[in-house]
Formats: C-alpha cells, sequence, structure tokens
C-alpha cells in the first residue's frame, strides 16, 4: 500500500521535522503518527496521490503547531509550585503571634523568662540551661513549668 512505502520511506525525516518543531522527540513521534494515521483515514480524498507527501509535511507541521500552543496554554494555566517563603498573610499573622509572646515574655519573672528563652528559643537542654543559669536542674524544670503556665494565662486572656 501506498502509505506503508510513503511510512517506510519518510518516517524518519518526518520525525526529525517535528522534533526541531516541538523539541521532543517522543511528542515529535506522536505527531508523525498522527498523520500518518490521518493520511491512511485521507487517502480516499487525496485528489492527487504524489502529493501526499506534501500532505504529511503540512499535516506534521500544524500538528507541531498545535502542540505548542497546547503547551503553551497549560504553562499559562499551571499551577504554580508552593513558594519558598509563606505567605505575606502568614508572615503577618506569624509576626503577630511572635509580638504577642514576646510581650507575654517581658512580663514574665526574669528566672522563669531565662529559663524559657534557653529552652525554646536557644534550643538547650536542661543541664546546659543549669549550667547557663547557675542553677540545679530541678529548678531549670520548675522554672520552665512555671512560666510556660503563667505565658498560657497571658495569651490567653489576650485573645
Amino acid at each position: 500500500m501506498a502509505v506503508t512505502a510513503l511510512y517506510s520511506a519518510h518516517y524518519r525525516s518526518l520525525v526529525r521535522l517535528a522534533v526541531l518543531l516541538v523539541r521532543d522527540v517522543a511528542t515529535a513521534e506522536e505527531v508523525v503518527q498522527d498523520a500518518f494515521v490521518a493520511l491512511h483515514g485521507a487517502w480516499r480524498r487525496l485528489r492527487d496521490p504524489d502529493k501526499a507527501l506534501a500532505y504529511l509535511r503540512q499535516s506534521v507541521v500544524n500538528r507541531s503547531r498545535s502542540v505548542l500552543r497546547h503547551r503553551a496554554v497549560v504553562e499559562k494555566y499551571a499551577p504554580k509550585g508552593l513558594p519558598d517563603a509563606p505567605s505575606a498573610e502568614n508572615g503577618a499573622i506569624g509576626e503577630l503571634e511572635r509580638s504577642a509572646v514576646i510581650e507575654a515574655l517581658r512580663g514574665l519573672p526574669a528566672r522563669q523568662r531565662e529559663a524559657l528563652v534557653l529552652r525554646y528559643y536557644g534550643d538547650l537542654s536542661e543541664a546546659q540551661i543549669a549550667h547557663a543559669m547557675g542553677i540545679s536542674k530541678g529548678a531549670v524544670k520548675s522554672h520552665t513549668a512555671r512560666g510556660m503556665a503563667a505565658l498560657r494565662t497571658i495569651l490567653e486572656q489576650l485573645s
């Protein structure tokens, strides 16, 4: 059959043409396959079988344009990845929460404030806090527990 002969003779060159247009081998092969399928379906309506190669080339170019248009639309409306930074709203809420916590910390007794800051902001262990403050680990636990309770009460009153 004539389509099979065209396929054997021109498939590779048509794929090269499509690759240059769509910049992707797999998509180019699909475009060429679709062009051959369309030619096969339209073979009876083809007025001049000698122009079948020209028909195929035009079909490959048109289908490649369609692929590129489709890509452009997909890229334009594709959901964007998650931002690296939190949204401005999250930043504002976070800033308000941090401000409230810092303000509440200022209202605590000095030892409780020191124990909480060293534990939660300095990320120190109880032993490291005890050494830094010059107190026992038991006292660190006590100041931390009392400070958290007082902080919780203050923050609940603010909200």
